[in-house]
């Protein structure tokens, strides 16, 4: 069976901008891919070249083998999408929302009437679904827009931000919801700003930044690029600049970079049982005024690539 998606090479520019070079990644059949990037690294763009809203100006989609530029109605009836804004009629129900969109996809009437009521099971909300989306919570007008996506039943599910504005119990759902999709093998790509889900979702995770794809593996592969170094993050009253200067020549520091008025992070091996030999570094420069270390994960590979966290 051929790839839920494949991209290759995407490019798209705005002017001499380019905003998205060169991306390229796979999702096979059945498979939960994270596409993780700060703010402003091309991730909304890219999404929206794989279902056909941008046209890129380099590189190739196909989902499910159907190139999304040569045959676009084609693709659009295998993608599922739930973008970053809630795209529903708020003066319209929940089930006349449905029965839009499902009329849309070309449903015959008695299957889009089965179909409805299984997705609003499927999101908890049959006992909601007759009262205008307009008074829901905003956890329920995603959960409400996941039902949207679903209706047609979709090869590859792409949800952009699922959870961002949600009460923590709609979050917990839309979350329990995605794992069983998964779990009965649905295609996913998601994107998060919270590296926590991305982790319980996910078997593999794609890193962008400035329009780049930096990684692309699973956790325990990206987390391997690191070489088993920790982070070590050091709070100094003093001279912040020299003090990084001193310290990326202690043996075992990788790394070392400033990151605020008084803050520096290292990557360093065995950071815990180094502390005493950088804090006795430090010292001529500056006094250290607070420490933590973070063994390998994948929000250490993230800002190791990046330089930022996830929420930048």
């Amino acid at each position: 069976m051929k790839p839920a998606l494949v991209c290759t090479d995407l490019v798209k520019r705005y002017g001499d901008r380019t905003v998205v070079d060169r991306v390229g990644f796979h999702i096979d059949e059945g498979e939960a891919y994270g596409l993780l990037g700060p703010n402003g690294a091309g991730k909304t763009t890219t999404i929206s070249m794989l279902v056909g809203l941008l046209r890129p100006d380099g590189g190739t989609v196909t989902v499910g083998g159907v190139d999304v530029a040569a045959d676009p109605i084609a693709a659009k009836r295998l993608i599922g999408y739930v973008p970053q804004d809630i795209a529903l009629y708020p003066e319209l129900t929940a089930r006349e929302n449905l029965r839009f969109f499902g009329r849309l996809y070309a449903l015959p009437r008695r299957e889009l009437a089965a179909r409805i009521g299984e997705v609003l099971e499927l999101v908890g909300l049959a006992d909601r679904a007759d009262d205008r989306v307009e008074t829901y919570s905003g956890g329920m007008k995603r959960r409400t827009n996941i039902a949207v996506a679903l209706l047609h039943r979709p090869r590859l599910l792409i949800l952009d931000e699922p959870t961002v504005g949600v009460d923590p119990q709609s979050r917990v759902a839309i979350l329990d919801n995605v794992e069983r999709l998964v779990a009965e093998g649905m295609s996913l790509l998601y994107t998060s700003h919270y590296m926590e889900e991305v982790e319980r979702v996910c078997t593999r995770v794609g890193i962008i930044d400035r329009g780049r794809l930096m990684a692309d593996g699973s956790k325990r592969e990206l987390v391997a690029e690191l070489g088993g170094s920790d982070r070590v993050e050091l709070v100094v009253d003093g001279d912040v600049e020299a003090t990084a200067e001193k310290l990326r020549a202690v043996e075992g520091v990788s790394e070392a970079v400033v990151t605020g008025t008084s803050s520096v992070r290292l990557l360093a091996t065995g950071g815990r049982h180094l502390l005493p030999t950088l804090i006795a570094a430090a010292s001529g420069t500056a006094a250290v005024t607070g420490v933590e270390v973070v063994e390998p994960d994948l929000e250490a590979a993230f800002l190791h690539l990046t330089g930022s966290t996830l929420r930048d």
